[in-house]
């Protein structure tokens, strides 16, 4: 007989191995050879139910077994264990099984943790696209609203799903605000359109009647229709991108003609104004010559013909008008009051009322001179002060009426 701390062989050939309770099971016989070699064979057995269990510890270890199939191969190793034909420490092998089973079960019960986890943040993470998309529901940021909610809607794709329940409702609120979003998107640019379209006619109104100006000479009353047009154009919006460019060139088109005609006639009258305002500078020149008057009539004579000559010439500058036409005032001023000089000189009636005016005044002059200076002598200086008032006024009104008679040579 042969025998080893785990089994036996006995005289007939019978292989047994040792149980836990100090018991022995009849695991085969062996005829064929010697009971080492019966026990070794046995041993040989039991060594690869060992490399089978070390296995799936690291497979449960290392790999992402589920545990249903984890414990479906603990179970199918427990039933080769428990009936094994072979010899070792069969019970080792299942304490191994049990501290498998337990460890398949914690992590059971980790990735169910995990999966809970997962699926709270998944709950948040999707309610906060419900808010988001609710509020961008509401924009009129058309374009960034739009990109931003289809954004969205990839994100939520990339979550994992929830309990039919909860992911069917937040999924109706998530779509639900995406139609709320993309109805008023739809009516704001129908209404867009609309307007666009109602721009669009106006302007046409607009370059029809830019159109029909461009050939106009009636430069001022057109310039001014121009300015209003234009302010209708602004006022009338922007017609659909395809006809608002062209529309433009053509509105812009009519106007170019008419200013660039008016600007060829103007820059041609300027031109023109310019040289007259040298003839006219001149004639002032020529005129202004004739002051100080020396010979009236010969100065009037030569004024009338500078005179008539100016008149030929036409329109200056507007800027330059003021000063060049104040020349020729000047000396026309001039020129009247020589002649008003002359006059008074020698017209004799004129004379003889300035002598008689004077001879008055001067005589009343006199005459309160006197009464001042008995009302002094008297006491009386209120009524002096009151006599001296009048003498002053009597004496600025001779003053001036022997200037006038000064005038007259005498």
């Amino acid at each position: 007989m042969s025998s080893d701390p785990w089994g036996r062989v006995d005289e007939t050939g019978t292989v047994y191995v040792r149980t836990a309770d100090g018991g022995e099971r009849v695991v085969g016989s062996w005829q064929a050879g010697s009971p080492d070699e019966a026990l070794a064979y046995f041993e040989r057995k039991y060594d690869g139910l060992v490399v089978e269990i070390g296995l799936l510890e690291r497979r449960v270890k290392t790999t992402d077994l589920s545990a249903k199939d984890a414990m479906t191969a603990i179970g199918h190793l427990r039933q080769q264990v428990d009936e094994a034909h072979a010899v070792g420490d069969l019970d080792a092998l299942s304490k191994r099984l049990d501290q498998l089973v337990e460890t398949v079960e914690a992590r059971r019960e980790e990735r169910k943790a995990q999966k809970a986890k997962q699926s709270d943040e998944a709950r948040h993470a999707k309610e906060a696209l419900v808010v988001e998309a609710e509020e961008l529901a509401q924009s009129e940021q058309w374009r960034a609203a739009g990109e931003r909610l289809r954004a969205l809607v990839d994100t939520w794709k990339g979550l994992p799903r929830l309990d039919r329940k909860s992911d069917d409702e937040l999924w109706h609120r998530f779509s639900h605000a995406r139609s709320a979003f993309s109805k008023r998107r739809k009516a704001h640019f129908a209404s867009l359109d609309a307007q666009r379209e109602e721009a669009r006619k106006t302007k046409e109104k607009l370059v029809g009647e830019a159109e029909a100006l461009s050939s106009s000479t009636d430069w001022g009353p057109t310039a001014a229709r121009y300015r209003e047009l234009m302010a209708d154009w602004k006022a009338a919006g922007r017609a659909q991108r395809e006809h608002e460019d062209d529309l433009w060139n053509r509105f812009r088109g009519a106007q170019d003609v008419f200013f660039a005609a008016r600007s060829a006639v103007f820059a041609e009258r300027d031109a023109e104004q310019s040289e007259n305002l040298k003839l006219k500078e001149e004639l002032a020149e020529e005129a202004e010559k004739l002051v100080p008057v020396t010979d009236l009539k010969a100065a009037r004579a030569a004024f009338r013909s500078i005179n008539e000559r100016w008149e030929a010439i036409g329109h200056v500058p507007r800027d330059a008008r003021p000063k060049v036409e104040g020349r020729m005032q000047a000396v026309e001023r001039a020129l009247q009051e020589s002649e008003e000089a002359e006059w008074r000189r020698t017209n004799p009636e004129a004379r003889a009322r300035a002598e008689g005016l004077t001879g008055q005044l001067q005589a009343a002059v006199d005459k309160l001179r006197g009464q001042i200076e008995t009302a002094r002598a008297a006491g009386n200086n209120a009524k002096a002060d009151k006599l001296q008032k009048e003498l002053d006024g009597r004496q600025a009104l001779l003053d001036q009426a022997l200037k006038g008679l000064h005038e007259f040579g005498g």
